[in-house]
């Protein structure tokens, strides 16, 4: 992609000329997450495939292997969105081009489903080891708390692990996470999420000036205005920003 974000090839030309949008995720279900056949797919998988399909191009998905070095796959043009239930910071407005808002998420405390009852506030947390994913929301929150021991790891799947191992008292991730991944019928039947912490935002970062920007949020309010992008939040249980 040599020339992106400069005056002789815009992002835009360059994702056209290369036949393809690479798009940066992590597993992370409900948003990207590898189906039976070993195929990305979920909500962010299957707006960013519609994305591409609308500009004429394939959509490649490129895991980002720590995602607090998100921003600088994007600007060394490893990738050319990051795309996974990205929280809108002043970080990310910071470092990156942010589309407009798509999802609303939370941050909640994630436990053993027992002990959720025990924690009804933020002060209740004071003394445990709280697991989260490095670079995250989550581990911006958890900072925030009084008299806890932050564990920050690769990713959220790995912050629940540390969880049900018991390694970590509880880890703090984002809501759409919490309910896909815990409770009856998961790989995490015991633990639940119980209280939120924060409300937020989601939405897609391009590089700085990115004409992608632009391109992305008239394609969004289109598929919002003919219904496409509501259909894709109830199959995935999902709140669509306003």
């Amino acid at each position: 992609f040599a020339g992106c974000g400069s005056k002789e090839a815009s992002d835009m030309a360059a994702v056209k000329k290369a036949g393809k949008i690479v798009v940066g995720i992590t597993d992370y279900a409900p948003m990207d997450y590898l189906d039976e056949n070993g195929q990305w797919t979920g909500f962010d998988a299957e707006f960013a495939r519609l994305f591409a399909e609308e500009l004429g191009v394939e959509c490649e998905f490129y895991v980002i292997a720590d995602w607090g070095k998100k921003f600088i796959e994007l600007e060394t043009k490893q990738i050319d969105a990051v795309w996974n239930g990205m929280t809108i910071t002043d970080e990310a407005k910071l470092n990156s081009s942010v589309s407009d808002p798509y999802v609303i998420n939370a941050q909640v405390v994630v436990m053993k489903a027992d002990a959720i009852a025990n924690y009804p506030d933020a002060a209740s947390l004071n003394g445990l080891t709280i697991a989260v994913e490095n670079g995250s929301a989550g581990l911006d929150v958890a900072n925030g708390l009084e008299g806890v021991t932050v564990v920050p790891l690769q990713d959220q799947g790995a912050a629940l692990m540390e969880a049900a191992a018991g390694t970590a008292d509880a880890c703090i991730i984002d809501i759409t996470m919490a309910y896909a991944m815990t409770g009856e019928g998961t790989n995490y039947a015991d633990l639940a999420p119980g209280l939120s912490l924060s409300e937020e935002l989601y939405g897609v970062s391009f590089r700085k000036d990115s004409d992608l920007t632009a391109a992305f949020n008239a394609f969004m309010a289109k598929i919002k205005a003919d219904g496409t992008l509501q259909a894709l939040a109830d199959k995935y249980s999902l709140t669509l920003a306003n």
